[in-house]
């Protein structure tokens, strides 16, 4: 009877030991989306200081992280200092373009004064290009390559490290 028990909790635990095993070291963060290895919806918004639009199709020639965000959104702040650090770092490299996701002109002003603006940031009035990036929630990240691919999405705060293997990812190295 004991070797009956025995075997039927290892016919048990053995399926999930292997999916465990399986997801061990993967981005819990990272998401299959359709539009990883396929060019990246165009867009042209207004910036939320005033200067030009920011067109997509003009930063073409190298890597460019999209983060939908907003000022609502907890992991949002987290991951600003991340994000930030590493465009002052590396912004003639790699392109970085917040867009703002569902929120108010006057609490992204009041965001950005108190904890600064390393990179453009733009409006998405109406949602057009999170319904073109399909995005369900922030803080969302799009990394596309210098021919304008996407390469990953992650859902959820990046961290240095996340931040640097996607860039490697997009080529624009891993250094932060």
């Amino acid at each position: 009877m004991n070797r009956r028990v025995l075997w039927i909790g290892l016919a048990l635990v053995a399926p999930l030991v292997v999916v465990l095993g399986a997801a061990l070291g993967r981005d819990p963060y990272a998401v299959v989306s359709p539009l990883v290895g396929q060019p990246a919806p165009d867009f042209t918004l207004q910036a939320v200081d005033g200067a030009e639009p920011v067109a997509l199709a003009a930063l073409r020639g190298r890597p460019v992280v999209l983060n939908f965000w907003a000022t609502w959104c907890v992991p949002c702040l987290e991951e600003h200092e991340v994000l930030a650090e590493t465009a002052r770092a590396r912004g003639s490299e790699v392109a970085f373009v917040g867009i703002v996701y569902a929120d108010e002109a006057a609490a992204v002003r009041r965001y950005l004064a108190r904890n600064g603006q390393a990179y453009p940031m733009v409006f998405d009035d109406g949602g057009r290009a999170a319904i073109a990036y399909g995005v369900t929630g922030v803080p969302e990240s799009f990394f596309i390559d210098a021919a304008g691919t996407i390469v990953a999405k992650t859902n959820g705060a990046l961290d240095r490290g996340s931040l640097a293997r996607y860039l490697e990812q997009a080529g624009g190295g891993g250094q932060s």
